[in-house]
């Protein structure tokens, strides 16, 4: 087991958990903020595999220096199996990507990817709209948080992956009011002839929600031809960070949010939950720098 499952750091400390964990840029995120804020206190990450999670719980719930962790992939779901508590957001999303000490020995769930993907469209989703849609592709874990952030903001929505009968069984579970779509993911690739109607007054997302595009997988074949005039192109990937989804949304005229918004807006939610204070979001340019440096 890694020596990071040890107790006792005397300072206190929060984490990210995952498997592998090298790649998080979350430790750079919170040790960013800590230190602009001048808390004393440190954020890791910590290789937990999925025979180690329970041994981790039992020895976190231990500890009085853990402040919480931060949860990637594989154990948003695993997890929720050892915790005392569910918050609602990830009862909703049926994942957790944030546990909590409850101060009493038990440890607590919550769920801040979906207020992080939606933080920057806050100024589109503060609007009047008569129609909201958005085009999702994936249905992995990303993709659960994101279809229920946007089921709540009254998007209809078509979540198109390689198993169009998963897709359709999360929209039942996540989305079950609206009349949803699950087209297979090559129908995007190919280029569309559709004349969409007057789209004034319509908000209209593209979002990448899958692995395709990150460095060591196939780029995602999307022809932006199937976007509607005034599309927002999001991709959740950070690794390459301006991936050719970007590249060729941009090229077709479109706007475009790269993954390190989503990453840095859940990351927000979960470091006020860990330390108590509100990170300093007036220099977030400068952290994207640090980031992309």
């Amino acid at each position: 087991m890694s020596k990071l499952l040890q107790q006792g750091s005397g300072q206190a400390y929060a984490e990210v958990i995952g498997d592998p964990i090298a790649q998080s840029k979350s430790p750079a995120i919170h040790n960013f903020w800590l230190a602009k804020l001048g808390i004393a206190a440190e954020y890791r990450a910590c290789h937990v595999r999925p025979k180690e999670l329970a041994d981790y719980l039992k020895t976190r719930r231990g500890d009085p220096w853990w402040r919480g962790c931060n949860v990637t992939m594989p154990h948003k779901q695993a997890v929720m199996a050892g915790l005392d508590r569910i918050e609602a957001p990830a009862e909703a999303i049926g994942a957790v990507n944030t546990v909590l000490p409850d101060g009493a020995g038990g440890l607590i769930g919550t769920n801040t990817d979906a207020v992080g993907f939606l933080e920057p469209l806050a100024k589109e989703l503060a609007q009047t709209h008569y129609f909201r849609m958005a085009r999702i592709i994936g249905t992995g874990g990303a993709a659960r948080a994101i279809i229920t952030a946007l089921a709540g903001q009254g998007f209809t929505l078509v979540v198109a992956g390689r198993d169009p009968a998963k897709a359709r069984r999360l929209l039942d579970e996540l989305a079950p009011q609206g009349e949803h779509h699950t087209p297979h993911l090559s129908h995007f690739a190919a280029p569309t002839d559709f004349a969409f109607d007057d789209r004034e007054g319509c908000c209209d997302l593209v979002i990448n929600a899958s692995s395709l595009g990150m460095q060591g997988q196939p780029p995602l074949a999307f022809d932006w031809s199937h976007a509607p005039p005034g599309a927002i192109a999001y991709d959740i990937v950070t690794a390459p960070l301006d991936t050719s989804f970007l590249k060729g949304a941009r090229a077709a005229g479109f706007r475009t949010i790269d993954g390190l918004a989503m990453l840095v807006g859940q990351a927000a939610a979960a470091f006020e939950r860990f330390f108590g204070q509100a990170p300093p979001r007036e220099h977030d340019a400068e952290l994207r720098r640090v980031l992309t440096s």
